[in-house]
């Protein structure tokens, strides 16, 4: 009767070991010129012949760490697009390609897709742009990656109406007259 629990026991460490594998560890520094490399490869080997592809644009990656993940912004010569790769001491589980998440940022919600790059492995990335405007200069590509790194952070800016709401008055201690 030992032999069958022994071999539940080695299926269910072999499972572990597997799922462990399929693990994706986070960067310790910041990953900004590790995409850069690798989209400038997929831009020579994938995508200069393409008819959207716009030669004069740079390959630019900023990345900052927010909530022990690398929140980014990437411009490549075809795209615009916000990522998040896992930060110091994360593990990430290994996600099906293409699955989608809604992520609250301090900008608000946004939807990101489950992406994977060769050499970097797996991340969220939500495309902004794509194509590119044909007619964005390389210096407004840079300066929209940085803009909208700090967009990220930024609060939600929300339409008010101008009216008092008193109840919201009362809690903060207002008194009504």
């Amino acid at each position: 009767m030992a032999q069958p629990h022994l071999n539940d026991t080695q299926d269910t460490v072999l499972e572990m070991t597997h799922e462990i594998a399929q693990e994706r560890a986070g960067f310790a520094t910041d990953p900004s010129s590790l995409l850069v490399a690798q989209y400038e490869r997929i831009a020579r080997e994938q995508m200069a012949d393409l008819p959207f592809y716009h030669p004069g644009m740079p390959i630019v990656a900023e990345c900052v760490l927010f909530e022990e993940q690398w929140l980014g912004c990437v411009l490549t010569p075809w795209m615009l697009s916000v990522v998040v790769l896992p930060g110091p001491d994360q593990r990430w589980p290994r996600r099906g390609s293409g699955e989608r998440f809604a992520l609250q940022l301090p900008c608000g919600d946004m939807t990101f897709m489950v992406g994977e790059l060769p050499e970097i492995g797996q991340m969220l990335a939500c495309s902004l742009m794509s194509p590119l405007d044909p007619h964005l200069e390389a210096e407004t590509g840079r300066a929209l990656v940085a803009s909208t790194l700090r967009m990220l952070h930024s609060l939600p800016l929300q339409q008010g109406t101008g009216a008092v709401d008193l109840g919201r008055r009362r809690l903060f201690g207002a008194r009504e007259r």
